[in-house]
């Protein structure tokens, strides 16, 4: 097994940390049987990569073995923000049968997070995360661990996350404040009800929680981004 140190940019503040143990919540209160979850977005940087790795890691400091999937194989975001320490083997070489899953899984200085980075950018990464490979994986994963998150492609790019939420339990729609048309979400809600995927909630991130405008750079200001959960799509939780 692999090993790295996740390094953050900053220490979160106390609503940061509330925010995400609400959001694991609400995830917790969707079923027993849900253990695989698919993290995506509309379009390109709007935090999808950050909320799956704080969602993970509230599970994991929670006494929840979790492991955490790099999966947006087209464009990773997480092996560049967080990764210290070399990765040999990533996503990728497993998928296309140049490894063995065990062998592609990183320990990290965590308490029971792991994770699995993306490795090299495939030419066919949805078929890849389509293909029967994924799946005995995510299989596998169900019986090794207590949740799943797997970050996967903005869906309204590319159809790589709906190809993969297929075979997961749930997805989190995540989607930035006054940056994406509510026709646009609609659209991209579409795609995943044609896979069948279940839609868990929605989070609404880079919200300015001070009410004095909004900033347009998300990790200078990530403690007032993280927004509202949604446990129902459209309607605000009670949790």
């Amino acid at each position: 097994m692999q090993e790295v140190s996740l390094q953050f940019e900053q220490a979160e503040d106390y609503r940061t940390r509330e925010a995400f143990k609400t959001l694991r919540s609400n995830i917790e209160f969707c079923g027993g049987d849900v253990k695989i979850v698919a993290v995506t977005s509309c379009t390109p940087n709007e935090g999808k990569s950050s909320i799956a790795m704080e969602m993970a890691k509230a599970f994991a400091e929670a006494g929840n073995k979790t492991m955490l999937i790099d999966a947006d194989m087209r464009k990773s975001v997480l092996m560049g923000r967080y990764r210290t320490g070399a990765v040999k083997l990533g996503l990728t070489h497993c998928l296309i049968g140049k490894a063995e899953y065990p062998d592609v899984i990183c320990s990290t200085n965590i308490n029971n997070l792991y994770m699995t980075f993306s490795g090299p950018v495939p030419p066919n990464p949805s078929e890849l995360l389509g293909g029967e490979r994924f799946l005995s994986i995510l299989k596998v994963l169900r019986n090794s661990f207590d949740y799943v998150i797997i970050d996967t492609p903005p869906l309204g790019s590319v159809i790589d996350a709906a190809v993969a939420a297929k075979n997961c339990d749930g997805t989190v729609l995540v989607i930035e404040n006054n940056a994406v048309s509510y026709k646009f979400v609609q659209t991209v809600k579409g795609q995943l009800d044609k896979t069948g995927s279940r839609i868990l909630g929605v989070v609404l991130n880079k919200v300015d929680m001070d009410g004095k405008g909004y900033y347009g750079h998300y990790g200078r200001y990530y403690g007032k981004y993280y927004g509202k959960y949604y446990g129902k799509y459209g309607e605000e939780s009670s949790n």
